[in-house]
């Protein structure tokens, strides 16, 4: 039987710069040029404006630390895509970054009983295809 292909993000001119960083194993968060605020770039309603200080400046792609804690989760026992089958249950966490900005992931390398608000994690990537690398978490030091 052939493996089923998870469904793969969409990459735009405005988060290649993301995706690219994915594909060689680094986390790349906006960083406003003026006051240094950290945003996600793939965060909702995504607009060159500042969210802190309102700067219309370009925003520069910055190296994220990679490590964050657990804001909150939930655990998926339903499979909703037949390429998640052999995964449930499995846990998608809010991730608070070191750098401010939160993300939305799966957190691996622990059984989901075990995982804990403000848990310690870290990033790590999970190749999909040629193209798509996805950021990841497990906790840290592991």
């Amino acid at each position: 039987m052939a493996q089923i292909q998870k469904p793969l993000p969409a990459i735009t001119e405005t988060t290649k710069p993301y995706w690219e960083a994915a594909r060689r194993h680094e986390l790349l968060l906006l960083k406003c040029v003026d006051c240094g605020h950290y945003r996600h770039p793939l965060a909702p309603g995504q607009s060159f404006m500042c969210p802190n200080c309102t700067s219309v400046k370009q925003p520069q792609w910055a190296k994220a630390s990679g490590r964050g804690k657990i804001a909150t989760w939930t655990v998926v026992h339903k499979v909703f895509h037949p390429a998640f089958a052999d995964e449930a249950p499995y846990v998608v966490a809010i991730v608070q970054l070191e750098e401010g900005p939160r993300m939305i992931a799966n957190v691996r390398g622990i059984k989901p009983e075990d995982i804990r608000a403000d848990m310690e994690v870290e990033v790590f990537f999970e190749d999909l295809t040629e193209e798509i690398t996805l950021p990841q978490f497990r906790p840290a030091g592991k």
